[in-house]
């Protein structure tokens, strides 16, 4: 298995990437995978203005032609040179699996194939099928830990020759993370608002990307892990009264969320009990919130947290593409992830 850990990617990128023609990106963080793939993408050599070169499907595409994809890795180019195929929106769809599982029996496919995936657990179709083959190159996508986003955050100043002091670096990590992409563009419009000043400080993170402390996000969040539809409601007007951004609570959510999915999978996979869990994965939670998350590990199921979780990266990325929809979109995502824990 030729997997790529996160840490290797970018020396991946420039040394490695041109070996492969089958390439499985996959994660949670579904901003990381995004941008993984254009990057891998754009190394292809393939001309990705030319729609002759270049076919992009959707899982969806497949499911009433499961040959369609296996065509398309093997069709030779209308004008001759190598094509792109690139499919995303993959999660272990049987058309999806079926195909990749003959593609790999055939030998080196004639095209390179790209392929951008959801959250697949260990064991889960796709990644049994690709991981044993040294012919794929698989790179799993999980959110920012602290090193990545310093790393990003210093890559994204930089290109505004600008620095940024220790506790404003700090401040700025804690608005961060759960989507590469919405990341970058909280930072980049942190650069352009301090454009020109050299030095960033704690108060110009506070002024363009908010400040949530006034109003803590931990109400809404508790409320929603154990479903208590009317203190989420209460919750959500308080903050809606105080102004404070809802980026920031939806992103709040989704570390929770995510958080959440680690744990499950750890008590899944090493049959862990929900305290000893407790323990070592959430000891950095505060001793008053450890109650609600020991009940949400007991009561939610695998993979209704998975779900979740991807559901609220997805709306995370939305909110920020479609920001006059914002409060509209926020609120939909969270009473959804609501009203699944009270269905637990």
């Amino acid at each position: 298995m030729a997997e790529i850990k996160s840490h290797e990617f970018e020396r991946f990128l420039e040394k490695g990437a041109e070996l492969y023609r089958f390439y499985v990106i996959y994660g949670p963080d579904r901003g990381l995978v995004s941008e993984r793939a254009n990057l891998i993408a754009k190394r292809s050599g393939v001309a990705l203005d030319d729609p002759f070169a270049l076919l992009k499907l959707d899982a969806s595409d497949l499911q009433g032609d499961p040959g369609r994809l296996i065509d398309e890795v093997n069709a030779l180019g209308l004008f001759g040179g190598d094509k792109l195929i690139w499919l995303r929106g993959v999660n272990n769809e049987k058309p999806v699996l079926d195909a990749v599982q003959t593609i790999l029996g055939q030998g080196s496919p004639a095209n390179t194939l790209l392929i951008e995936a959801g959250d697949l657990k260990k064991g889960s179709g796709l990644r049994k099928i690709v991981e044993p083959s040294r012919a794929v190159a698989v790179i799993p996508c999980y959110a920012d830990d602290t090193r990545a986003l310093n790393s990003l955050i210093d890559t994204e100043l930089a290109s505004e020759s600008l620095t940024i002091s220790s506790d404003a670096r700090q401040r700025l990590i804690e608005q961060l993370g759960g989507d590469r992409v919405a990341s970058r563009n909280e930072i980049r419009k942190l650069a352009l608002y301090c454009r020109g000043l050299g030095r960033i400080e704690e108060n110009h993170v506070d002024e363009i990307i908010g400040d949530a402390s006034s109003v803590s996000a931990d109400d809404a969040v508790d409320a929603i892990l154990i479903g208590d539809l009317p203190a989420f409601h209460r919750a959500f007007q308080k903050i809606l009264s105080s102004k404070t951004p809802l980026f920031l609570i939806l992103q709040s959510c989704l570390k929770q969320f995510q958080l959440l999915d680690t744990m499950k999978i750890e008590m899944e996979e090493k049959r862990t009990p929900a305290n000893q869990v407790m323990m070592t994965l959430g000891r950095h939670i505060h001793f008053k919130r450890k109650p609600v998350f020991e009940r949400a590990l007991k009561s939610w199921r695998p993979d209704a947290v998975g779900r979740e979780a991807a559901r609220i990266q997805s709306a995370v990325l939305m909110s920020r593409q479609r920001q006059s929809l914002e409060p509209s979109i926020v609120f939909h995502a969270l009473l959804g992830a609501a009203l699944q824990a009270s269905r637990q």
